[in-house]
């Protein structure tokens, strides 16, 4: 599944635009490699993802082409969340 999907149908980022705006800006890497919004995510792999002041870890745990609002948290789990220098 493309990474854009991925954050959107997870609900991580609202929209399909704005993730592919998010990772074409070098905010997002997965397994430590800078990712952008085509690249293929898996079970497993890790995501770091920069929104302005927060840096937050995830790893996937389901890929599913499309989930109710209250089902979308159970394809990630958070790993960390970390506030950034202001």
């Amino acid at each position: 599944m493309r990474l854009d999907k991925f954050l959107k149908v997870s609900r991580l980022i609202k929209r399909r635009t704005l993730a592919k705006e998010v990772a074409d800006q070098g905010r997002i890497s997965i397994n430590g490699i800078a990712a952008k919004a085509s690249t293929n995510v898996k079970i497993g792999d890790e995501l770091t993802i920069k929104f302005g002041q927060k840096v937050v870890k995830i790893m996937i745990d389901d890929l599913k082409e499309t989930t109710k609002k209250e089902d979308a948290a159970n394809l990630y789990t958070v790993l960390s969340e970390e506030k950034v220098g202001e």
